[in-house]
């Protein structure tokens, strides 16, 4: 009886096995039947890829075909030498009963897959098999066997330090010959405007040391109805530069400035359009192909037109594959007047003082409005004072903004709070002031007056202070028409672009400016009193939760052990601010003691900025498909309509989209009618191949929404604040 047991043992788990292959194989008849049908080969049905560019993850994408789908039991991962696996996470799959194997979840159309894994010492290559298994849904019905692929990947390297902190470094004096060459489109924007109409100013920027001919710059009309191009004025500042073929030439670095003029009749003329060729270098670096860029320019309303690959061209090449789109860049925001961008930005710095973000810093200033009383002076000083410090900062941010973007650096609006030392910094100063509006401590003199308004009822410093602070927490923040403002901004002449940002700031300033030298407005705020300090304190808690909120996009960029550092900062930063209140009127040694736990604050920040970026652990999003250039062009040619949403954890405007429209049943009963898929890319963290699609699309941050359709052609960019009835109608279109 023992060995009859031990038989059945070892047989059961055989039968078992050669039953369900069986079942799945339909019989080798209907298998047959795939020979002479449609039936894809199972590369083709299940496109996978493979993403090992975080430390101690591997991610895993399978694009499905239509009427196939995977079994999600039957997939099995086996390491290779040097590797140890971790549980697959996978999502939950669609519950059925298959006839032939009982209860199964399947996956349609996409599925992810995340692999934590842990590499021996000295391993260099991450090395394994993915095993899957899936079937065609209708005739002719039938089952692939089992499928392994064989991965064999570079282990990624872990990130050090801030990588703010390494751009900065990199302007300093690194050469670009240490990264990889940039795609022709970022290594070489081109833009015309139109300063007349018989005269166009060509620019083209170019990242530090990249570089474009003179000699090999040519220029034309197209359809120009007897128009021509004058002679170029070329600007000084030529280099004089070796080259292997034609010896010496001259070759233009950074900036270049080129006025044209157009010969003949321009009366009539609502536009031209200019086809610009030329060739450019990466300074010890590789050499790009001819590059072609058409650009329509307005000769009536001087705006900028933006230079677009030709199509056919390598540079457009390059874009279409990496966008899976289209070639041809849409037109949108940068068709824009500079008048026009103006009101655009000033309406859009208006309603940011209703953005979920400023509210808690604007009541710091509610309360210094109110503690002015009736005295109109003493109201206007505030009101200038915070004025001067929103403008300054918008200005000092835009500054920097088209700095690095024109040195190479993908920088937007809110990209700052894709550095977790500055998020964590930010949220140490939110902290410190609510604890002064709680009554912890009173900032005074002896700290140089910073932050004294918040305190005192004079004093211009703590209202400078405060619209510098509304400044940067609105940053996560786009407003209506911010978008299309900054978008201009950003392809605009330096001097157009400040002016831009300057009237976001007069946007933003401009209630309080109203109510300070409009006196029939003043009278309708409250007069002050004993309530104040009151008011005062209960305002301190929007303050709490902004560190609250700050500290969650931390644990989303670097995880959990970066919160913990974090608390630690608050807590050393409570001790010295409360010993500071301490020790006033006391000897030098109370005073060392509070500069010394001042420093200890700092400890844990330092620690913090050396973390890397934290492997995610959350299972995929049922339904969303993460973003990735290759899986848009799968999709896109697979006649799949693709609803695009790029996010980030620290964008105010996109967790109220997701929360208001994209997380509701509409939106998902729409995906499904339309047989649509929802694909989010996460901008939390920098991500090049995101920072590239919002390039494309004129954007100058997150969020931004685009629905591709099935047919092909461009994709449809949506506005930054969504409403159900809009998402909804923009997908039927796309399934159309």
């Amino acid at each position: 009886m023992r060995l009859v047991t031990g038989r059945m043992a070892t047989f059961l788990p055989v039968l078992a096995f050669l039953l369900i292959g069986l079942g799945c194989l339909q019989a080798p008849p209907a298998l047959a039947q795939t020979q002479d049908g449609n039936i894809l080969p199972v590369t083709e049905a299940y496109q996978l890829s493979a993403d090992a560019g975080t430390p101690g993850m591997l991610k895993l994408h399978w694009i499905i075909a239509p009427h196939y789908y995977l079994y999600r039991g039957r997939m099995k991962f086996t390491a290779g030498p040097g590797i140890t696996l971790g549980e697959a996470q996978l999502p939950p799959g669609e519950k059925h009963v298959d006839p032939y194997i009982g209860p199964v979840e399947t996956y349609h159309h996409a599925v992810d897959a995340s692999l934590p894994y842990t590499a021996a010492a000295g391993t260099t290559r991450l090395r394994l098999s993915v095993q899957y298994q899936g079937c065609h849904e209708v005739e002719p019905k039938i089952c692939y066997p089992p499928h392994t692929e064989q991965l064999d990947l570079p282990l990624p390297t872990p990130a050090t330090g801030n990588s703010l902190g390494n751009a900065l470094q990199q302007l300093g004096g690194s050469g670009a010959t240490s990264r990889s060459p940039l795609p022709q489109e970022q290594a070489f924007r081109f833009s015309a405007l139109a300063q007349d109409a018989h005269h166009l100013l060509l620019h083209w920027t170019m990242p530090k040391d990249y570089y474009v001919y003179r000699n090999h710059i040519t220029l034309k009309l197209k359809d120009a109805g007897g128009l021509k191009l004058g002679e170029p004025a070329w600007p000084a500042g030529g280099v004089q530069h070796p080259d292997a073929q034609s010896g010496t030439v001259t070759v233009y670095f950074g900036d270049l400035e080129l006025p044209v003029a157009i010969e003949g009749d321009t009366a009539g003329r609502r536009q031209v359009t200019l086809e610009a060729s030329f060739l450019g270098c990466q300074d010890g670096g590789v050499c790009y192909p001819l590059m072609t860029r058409d650009v329509t320019v307005d000769l009536q309303d001087g705006t900028v037109a933006n230079g677009a690959a030709k199509p056919g061209t390598p540079a457009a090449v390059a874009a279409g594959n990496a966008s899976g789109a289209a070639m041809t860049p849409p037109a949108g925001p940068l068709r824009t007047s500079l008048f026009a961008a103006l009101l655009l930005a000033l309406a859009g710095g208006l309603i940011l003082n209703l953005m979920p973000c400023v509210l808690p810093v604007l009541s710091l200033k509610a309360v210094s409005l109110l503690e002015s009383g009736e005295s109109p002076s003493h109201r206007q000083r505030h009101a200038l004072a915070y004025t001067a410090g929103v403008l300054a900062s918008f200005l000092a941010l835009g500054i920097a903004i088209l700095a690095l973007r024109a040195a190479g650096h993908a920088l937007g609006w809110g990209t700052q709070l894709q550095q977790p030392l500055l998020v964590a910094v930010l949220a140490c100063v939110i902290f410190a002031l609510g604890l002064s509006m709680s009554g912890v401590v009173q900032f005074g003199a002896s700290l140089g007056n910073v932050g004294n308004a918040l305190a005192r009822r004079s004093g211009l410093a703590g209202d400078f202070f405060t619209g510098v602070l509304a400044v940067v927490v609105a940053s996560p923040c786009t407003a209506p028409y911010m978008g299309s403002a900054l978008a201009y901004a950003f392809a605009a002449p330096a001097a157009h672009a400040l002016l831009v940002f300057l009237m976001l700031g007069l946007g933003l300033a401009l209630p309080f400016l109203v109510i300070a030298y409009v006196p029939a407005l003043a009278r309708w705020l409250p007069k002050p009193g004993r309530w104040m300090e009151t008011l005062k304190q209960v305002l301190a808690f929007p303050m709490y939760l902004t560190v609250a909120w700050l500290a969650w996009v931390l644990a989303n960029q670097r995880g959990a052990d970066a919160v913990g550092l974090l608390l630690v900062a608050l807590v050393l930063l409570a001790l010295a601010l409360w010993w500071f209140e301490r020790s006033r009127g006391r000897g030098m040694p109370h005073h060392m003691l509070t500069v010394l736990l001042a420093l200890l604050t700092a400890a844990p920040l330092y620690l913090l900025a050396q973390m890397p970026v934290a492997a995610s652990t959350a299972a995929p999003q049922d339904g969303i498909v993460p973003y990735t250039p290759e899986k848009l062009a799968a999709l896109r040619a697979a006649n799949t309509p693709v609803f695009v949403d790029m996010t980030a954890d620290w964008c105010i405007t996109c967790k109220a989209n997701e929360h208001a429209v994209l997380d509701g049943d509409a939106f998902r009963a729409a995906l499904k009618r339309d047989g649509a898929v929802y694909m989010k890319g996460d901008w939390t963290n920098e991500d090049p191949a995101i920072t590239a699609f919002l390039q494309r699309y004129h954007s100058p941050g997150v969020p931004l929404y685009v629905v591709f359709p099935k047919g092909g052609g461009e994709g449809r960019q949506l506005p930054t604040v969504l409403t159900t009835a809009l998402v909804v109608q923009a997908l039927d279109e796309a399934a159309r």
